[in-house]
């Protein structure tokens, strides 16, 4: 797979609470220049982005993060906010704790409403794999192919662990053929960025492509 096909499935993202605009600026430009499938961002520079970029580019922001242990209402609210202000995808957070409950209805139902929230829009539902045991991935998988959601996500990038590859095995034998794969967190080399790809994820969750990318051209690959 070449450098630029690596590149369009990736989300190019910056959660750092320390993010300046000046970090925002430079994340998105290499972005344009770069040619990413979006920017991951926090919801407070979405409107911003969209106004100094002119929509040219594309803003995912997350819903509950990290920890989604937020109301659905609150999600809500921040979808619907997220998607005013420019956003075009929505990455949430599931309900963790509702999961160790076993209360699935309410973690099924949530991504419902916020899909609905969404509309046409993309949502890709978090379930922080370094959280669960494979039965509750294994449930994740079922409930979220029950939903309209378009993706399954491993992870925050905030939790103990992030992306590996037996969980994108995994997602692969449980999900509905439709639902898609992001695989976010742990991503740091070359290797890794085309490893996920090749088992099947669509979209890729990193701070680190470009850098990484950078770096095989410095070397003449």
């Amino acid at each position: 797979m070449t450098n630029e096909e690596i590149l369009s499935h990736v989300d190019h993202t910056l959660l750092k609470a320390t993010a300046t605009w000046e970090d925002i600026k430079s994340l998105c430009d290499d972005a344009l220049t770069y040619k990413t499938a979006s920017v991951c961002v926090p919801q407070t520079y979405v409107k911003q982005i969209n106004e100094h970029y002119n929509s040219k580019v594309n803003i995912c922001t997350v819903v509950g993060f990290p920890l989604g242990y937020n109301s659905t209402e609150s999600k809500v609210a921040e979808t619907v906010q997220a998607l005013a202000d420019g956003a075009n995808e929505i990455d949430m957070v599931i309900n963790i704790a509702a999961v160790k409950n076993k209360n699935y209805s309410l973690v099924e139902n949530e991504i419902n409403e916020i899909k609905k929230a969404c509309g046409e829009h993309i949502l890709k539902v978090i379930i922080e794999t370094c959280y669960l045991t494979e039965e509750e991935k294994v449930e994740m998988c079922k409930i979220i192919s029950n939903t309209k959601a378009n993706y399954i996500k491993t992870s925050t990038g905030f939790g103990t662990g992030g992306a590996t590859f037996d969980d994108i095995k995994l997602f692969k034998k449980n999900i509905r053929p439709t639902l898609l794969i992001k695989a976010a967190g742990g991503i740091k080399s070359i290797e890794d960025l085309n490893k996920f790809l090749e088992l099947g994820c669509d979209r890729l969750g990193t701070s680190r492509a470009i850098n990484i990318i950078k770096g095989q051209q410095s070397k003449g690959y």
